[in-house]
Formats: structure tokens, C-alpha cells, sequence
């Protein structure tokens, strides 16, 4: 995964722009977290104690220099300590995340570690995750028992009764796995409120990581005509609404329009999916790719449905956070809860993980305009479209039906719309 290009970005703007998407994305609270770079002087830049975070600005942020003095307006975090204990211990640690994301919170007080085999990416971008026991916040001895559990060489730890705290080669890195780390957390919470969450073997992931196909050939030469253009601002526009909805993450996501004939237009592999750019994105013609760009490992899938289905004209393949749920636990949902659900979906079949990779013929068996989305276990949801906005719409309809199951199961029975009101809806809606 290729983190945000933060090369030619001060300390301070770096840490600005990620407590910011951790504000939003509700992952702390505005007394809660803190976050810390070290820079190439050995200098620490690190958020300051009792600031709002959802206000912080770069002249907010606080400099320890090597020597121990300190520059800024403001007293750094007092959880700054246990952030210099990891830096002395793993050198290789450049940037370094605190906070109390619900889930991770929730796997924190019960006392468990979440396992990422849930998901392929969520072992990789993670790894071990480490457990340090519950110290006071703002003592050393905490410092002593975080710095105990990366000294294993885990880049993720969870804090008992606390929450989480992860590190990175950089504040993109780090995130990536905070992020990451939390919605695989909800993942394991929502799934086990409809059923029972199924892992993965370190030999599924493996196999999964080397299935991905041969890279297509590269193109001779590359046009840009307007309409290829506008493809990339809307492909553009779905990602990055789709992270700030959270029907995406980081480290998974992708999305294709179909441009002309089976030729179309789909998101990278290695890019931070809420920093993708117009220029990221790979054209696909003649069965090749544009020159220098590494398209999504889904490129063969994608490609293989536009040349099956001539109405289906764009894909999302994405994790979102109550689809994900029937996804690890392999239970089906039913979206008969509200008639638009009916209508946008009326069927959504699991299929088993490994169904996508290359050479694999299930998927398309039963993808159809009667059946334009489907949950791969373990792995993702598939949503098929006529254009790249219905197709989105048809994800968020997906999702929500899954939250309100989600949610209704802790009310009581579920009960579905009946046989004769989605005939009902079938004559009136459908023909």
C-alpha cells in the first residue's frame, strides 16, 4: 500500500490532517488520544494535553527536542512518555498513534485481542497485535509495559481497559493500521451479534496472496480523450465519499466504470484509498494496461464481468462495516426489511472466500440483473451497476439494511416483508 506522500509535509500539518480524520471518522473523542512523529534531529512532534481535537491547528502541536526542551504554546500529551519509551526501543518506529476507538475499547475491556485472520489485508496491514496490562495514564510504568510489548517486535498493541496503540514507519503507515485495526474489530463485534465470526488459516492467506494473476501488458500508447476524463473525476468522487461514509477503507477498495466496449477505468493497487488521485487511477484497453500504473489486484474479475454482462456498467468491490458481518460469519441476509431494499437488491448470495480469485468461475455464474450484489465470505461485498452512482446507492441500501438487522436482532424476532408484498412489489417495480 503506498501511504500518503508526506515527504514534503512539516511534522505538525502530517499530525493535523490524521487527528483529523480520526476526530471525524469517530475513532476518539476530543479529550482523547494523542498522536507523536519523530522527525530525522530526533525531535518529537506530538499533540498537546486537554486541546479539543476536533480545533487543532499546525501552531497547536508541540516540539520536544532531542535535548528534552520544549517548544510550543501549549504542554505536550501526558501520555507523551510512553511515546519516546517505543521510539528508544524500536528505532524503526517513526510515527506513533494513541486513541480509544470503540471497538478496540470494547476488545480492551473485555480483555481479548482481536484476531485480524478475519480478513486477508487485516493480517498484513496489522500483524500481532501485542497486549500491555493496565498501567496508570501518564506513568512511566506504562511506558515500561507498552515499550515490553513492541520490544516483541508487534506494531499494534492493545492497552488493557484503555484502548489502542499502534506505530509506523510513517503517520500514513501508522494509521493505515489503526484504521484498519478498528474496523476489524467491529467487524468480529457486528458478526457476532448475528452469529459466529470464521478465520481464515495462515495457509487461505497465503494462497490468497498468490493468487493474485499475472499484470496485464502494458499499452504502446495512452489517450486521455474528455469522456476517459470524466471517468476518472467520478470514480474520483465515489471513493473518496465512500471513505468519508465509511463504506471504505484505507487498505481495501476498489472501483471500475466501464469506458467503451469491455475497455474501462479502475482504482490502483498500493494507494491509500482516501488520498487517490485523478492520476492514479488505471485506464484498461484491448485487454492492456496504462504504462507505469499497477491496476487492483480485481482487475481480472472486473474485466471478466464487463465482458459477461453488456448491463452492467460499473463495480464496487469494498468492506463496509455491517456487511462485513454476514461476510466472517457466512450468514445470509435477508433484505426484505423495507421495499426499497427488496427492489434495489432482491437477493444477495454468499459466496466462498476464494470465489474471486483468478480462474474462478462462481461469481459470474451468479451475478445477473436479479442479482447485482454479492458478499464474499471473509473477504468483501460485490456490487454491480448500470452507472458508478446507482451502483453506490445500491451499496449504501445494502449497508443500511445490514445495520438495521444488526440492530433489530438485540429488539427481537426479524421479520421480513412476505412472499406477498414482494410479489406486490415485483408487478409494480419490476414488470
Amino acid at each position: 500500500m503506498r501511504k500518503l506522500n508526506t515527504k514534503w509535509m512539516h511534522p505538525r500539518d502530517q499530525i493535523i490532517m490524521i487527528i483529523d480524520k480520526i476526530y471525524k471518522g469517530g475513532l476518539t473523542t476530543t479529550s482523547g488520544g494523542n498522536i507523536s512523529i519523530i522527525d530525522d534531529n530526533g525531535d518529537v512532534w506530538v499533540t498537546p494535553s486537554a486541546i479539543d481535537k476536533g480545533t487543532l491547528r499546525a501552531s497547536d502541536i508541540i516540539c520536544v527536542r532531542k535535548d528534552g526542551s520544549i517548544e510550543g504554546r501549549h504542554k505536550p500529551s501526558s501520555e507523551y512518555p510512553f511515546h519516546i519509551a517505543i521510539y528508544k526501543c524500536r528505532p524503526e518506529i517513526k510515527a506513533v498513534i494513541h486513541a480509544h476507538p470503540p471497538a478496540l475499547v470494547s476488545f480492551s475491556i473485555v480483555r481479548q485481542i482481536p484476531d485480524p485472520n478475519v480478513l486477508p489485508q487485516a493480517k498484513n496491514v496489522i500483524g500481532p497485535i501485542g497486549y500491555a496490562p493496565y498501567a496508570l495514564p501518564g506513568s512511566n510504568e506504562l511506558g515500561d509495559v507498552i515499550a515490553d510489548e513492541f520490544e516483541k517486535g508487534v506494531n499494534a498493541v492493545i492497552m488493557e481497559n484503555h484502548g489502542t496503540v499502534v506505530g509506523g514507519i510513517n503517520l500514513s503507515d501508522a494509521f493505515q493500521r489503526f484504521e484498519t485495526m478498528e474496523f476489524c474489530a467491529r467487524t468480529l463485534i457486528n458478526g457476532n451479534t448475528i452469529g459466529t465470526a470464521n478465520y481464515l488459516t495462515d495457509q487461505q492467506i497465503e494462497e490468497f496472496e498468490n493468487q493474485i494473476p499475472r499484470l496485464l501488458p502494458e499499452m504502446d500508447e495512452t489517450s486521455y480523450p474528455s469522456d476517459e476524463r470524466a471517468i476518472r473525476e467520478q470514480i474520483q468522487r465515489i471513493v473518496l465519499r465512500a471513505c468519508e461514509q465509511g463504506l471504505m477503507i484505507s487498505s481495501y477498495g476498489t472501483v471500475s466504470v466501464r469506458w467503451k466496449e469491455n475497455d474501462f477505468l479502475i482504482t490502483p493497487t498500493n494507494v491509500a484509498r482516501w488520498d487517490i488521485q485523478l492520476k492514479d487511477i488505471v485506464q484498461i484497453k484491448d485487454g492492456k494496461r496504462e504504462p507505469g500504473k499497477v491496476p487492483s489486484r480485481a482487475t481480472w474479475l472486473h474485466q471478466e464481468i464487463y465482458k459477461r454482462f453488456p448491463h452492467v456498467n460499473s463495480i464496487i468491490l469494498t468492506q463496509t462495516p455491517y456487511l462485513m458481518a454476514y461476510s466472517v460469519t457466512g450468514e445470509k441476509i435477508d433484505v426484505r426489511t423495507i421495499p426499497e431494499s427488496w427492489i434495489f437488491l432482491q437477493d444477495i448470495p454468499n459466496m466462498p472466500f476464494g470465489s474471486h480469485f483468478a480462474g474462478q468461475e462462481a461469481i459470474l455464474d451468479i451475478l445477473s440483473e436479479n442479482t447485482p450484489a454479492v458478499i464474499i465470505n471473509n473477504d468483501s461485498v460485490l456490487v454491480t451497476g448500470d452507472n458508478l452512482l446507482g451502483t453506490f446507492d445500491k451499496l449504501e441500501v445494502a449497508e443500511f439494511s445490514a445495520k438495521s438487522l444488526i440492530m433489530g436482532n438485540s429488539l427481537g424476532k426479524l421479520i421480513p416483508i412476505n412472499d406477498e408484498q414482494v410479489e406486490d412489489l415485483r408487478k409494480k417495480f419490476l414488470g
